[in-house]
């Protein structure tokens, strides 16, 4: 034993609670230390004797209840002190009522409240500084594809599948879009060093962009409500950064191996309060972030240059934007930067690449649909940007958010499903993210009237049946469930991802408390709220599941054999594109309206010459 045995009074000063102290002496027992345990209704003065007849090294009092505390307490001292054993022994005081700051004011050695373990009562009787063991230190990221082959359970599926990204693969290939173009610019740009040769490349890039940003690389403008972060903001930035590097000791959000990743999103529009925000949410356990990019930047051609700031939704994505949020992140963090819904996806996917991002994000039939963007245009661009995907390595999550505007599931899966095959023959690693929520579909069909367990559960059951892939549910989680109460919303975030995590899903996305209903910027304490409820939940379901009824399997029956009509429907019409803009992947009656960002500035390769 490398120290000194001691001897222990462990006395509660309470009407009846002595639990903690129990606990505490089995550890000082196991530790080779003696122990004399005092029933709680021993008086301070009978404490007192009781430590001197047996001359004990340390005293440890608990206290539980506030009522009288620091008078009782004080009293304690005072007769420790009047008999002449304070000099000769430590004391330490714990319990629910107790404050380190509290315990020090009335002349304790030591104060443990609420969280305090044995072994940090052990350390204390030992003379010893206690070094909270921390997992989240020992973080490693975790990549959600490698335990998956990719092989189809549903042969039916994958032929309709194989079919129609054949059709898309085969569609594309003589086309491009300023987007694309754009992408091969910028890689130049990125990798040269010649300064006459990147102006003129910039000047090629100008010509291929939106008023808005050609006006920045003509004239040196940006957009209303938007400026360029300075240098001294920049060097707080550093400074921040610096302070935090050795202060960050995370938490861990799994309790067990199988709970999965849990990613936060983040979008303020400053750089600087987005690391701020993912450095909160890191220390708290987020195992992953996700950037988003402005709604007005989905809807722009080009992208600006520089570490820009701005008033509005989303964070503006550039190449040193992305860099710095890149730079500020835990090693052990995985980082998407989704390119799913705009006229800059290759450009999105090309830049997350170059910087290091470990995931993106892209889908084209929410796009289409939900997002805006002309589908022949996001076509075109979405086999780009998986390309690029592949060639950095980057797996890619397919969304389903065209859900939310009313489409039903079976026919936003069979989007999903078609992505999913061209990301595969395309050399990618393609993820599936069902929506994990009360989504318009059951608000109008009722499958959740009587729990909104089912419902979710057989979403995830269909897609296992049909292709071995890893499941992210998000967008986020809980979405359109919460309410603008934060114990509300955090506590349904704390049950989704408890249902997730019992269907065996890889990982999860989850949002603040206040994000949802948000008229306002997001708080901090909001995204600890859902990151704590969600490690509770873990920690009370622990090895334990949700079980659906069978209502579950006969839904997700029904959902395999809506895909495999849509699919049919898709190959049967004969061109993807076109059953995009016919409906046959979520209609207007649905809440689906292909978009119109983009449209008609598809060409053919010859048109850049």
């Amino acid at each position: 034993m490398g120290f000194q045995k001691k001897k222990v009074l462990l006395a509660p000063l309470d009407p009846v609670h002595d639990i903690g102290l129990k606990m505490i002496k089995r550890g000082l027992d196991q530790a080779g230390h003696e122990t004399i345990l005092l029933p709680p209704d021993y008086s301070p003065e009978e404490i007192i004797k009781a430590a001197m007849d047996h001359n004990v090294d340390v005293i440890l009092i608990s206290r539980t209840l506030g009522y009288r505390v620091a008078e009782i307490l004080g009293s304690f001292i005072d007769l420790a002190e009047a008999s002449g054993l304070r000099e000769k022994v430590k004391i330490g005081i714990g319990g629910m009522a107790i404050r380190p700051e509290l315990a020090a004011e009335l002349g304790f050695d030591a104060g443990f409240g609420p969280g305090t373990t044995v072994e940090e009562a052990v350390a204390f009787v030992e003379g010893r500084e206690y070094v909270k063991e921390s997992k989240g230190k020992n973080k490693i990221k975790k990549d959600m594809t490698e335990k998956y082959d990719y092989t189809f359970k549903n042969k039916t599926i994958e032929k309709l599948l194989s079919t129609i990204a054949d059709g898309i693969i085969e569609y594309v290939k003589d086309k491009t879009t300023p987007g694309i173009e754009r992408a091969k610019i910028r890689e130049k740009m990125l990798e040269i060093n010649d300064e006459a040769e990147l102006l003129q490349l910039k000047k090629e890039y100008a010509n291929l962009c939106d008023d808005i940003v050609k006006a920045y690389y003509t004239k040196g403008t940006l957009k209303e409500k938007t400026r360029q972060l300075s240098r001294e903001e920049l060097e707080a930035l550093t400074t921040y950064l610096e302070r935090l590097k050795n202060k960050m000791n995370p938490e861990y959000l799994q309790y067990t191996e199988t709970n999965p990743i849990v990613f936060i999103q983040y979008g303020t529009g400053c750089p600087f309060m987005d690391i701020a925000h993912i450095k909160t949410c890191e220390a708290w356990g987020a195992d992953g972030v996700v950037h988003f990019d402005p709604s007005w930047g989905a809807r722009t051609e080009g992208f600006y240059e520089g570490y820009i700031t701005h008033e509005e939704d989303g964070s503006i994505i550039t190449y040193e934007n992305l860099k710095i949020i890149k730079e500020a992140l835990m090693p052990s963090s995985l980082w998407q930067v989704r390119a799913h819904r705009g006229l800059n996806t290759p450009e999105t996917v090309l830049l997350a690449g170059k910087v290091g991002a470990d995931l993106t994000k892209i889908n084209i039939a929410y796009g289409s649909l939900g997002g805006g963007t002309d589908p022949e245009r996001l076509t075109v661009d979405a086999v780009a940007a998986i390309k690029y995907a592949a060639r950095f390595g980057m797996p890619f999550d397919v969304v389903t958010n065209e859900e939310l505007c009313g489409v039903p599931a079976y026919k936003a899966f069979a989007g999903m499903l078609i992505v999913t095959m061209l990301g595969l023959k395309l050399g990618a690693r393609p993820i599936l993210q069902p929506l994990f929520c009360y989504s318009p579909e059951v608000m109008i069909g009722g499958q959740m009237s009587d729990n909104y367990v089912d419902f979710n559960a057989a979403k995830v059951m269909a897609l296992r049946s049909i292709l071995n892939a890893p499941i992210w549910c998000g967008a986020p989680i809980g979405f359109l469930t919460q309410t603008e109460d934060r114990v509300q919303s955090s506590l349904s975030t704390a049950l989704h991802a408890s249902l997730a995590s019992s269907l065996g899903v890889d990982g999860i996305s989850i949002a603040s408390a206040d994000e949802a209903y948000s008229g306002g910027p997001i708080s901090a304490a909001a995204r600890i709220d859902t990151l704590r409820a969600t490690q509770a939940a873990f920690r009370f379901f622990g090895h334990t599941q949700i079980v659906p009824t069978k209502n579950s399997e006969v839904w997700a029956s029904q959902i395999v054999e809506g895909i495999e009509k849509t699919l049919e429907a898709v190959v049967k019409n004969g061109n993807f594109v076109d059953a995009l803009y016919k409906g046959l992947l979520g209609s207007r009656e649905e809440g689906a309206y292909p978009g119109r960002a983009g449209r008609g500035t598809v060409k053919a390769y010859t048109f850049w010459g």
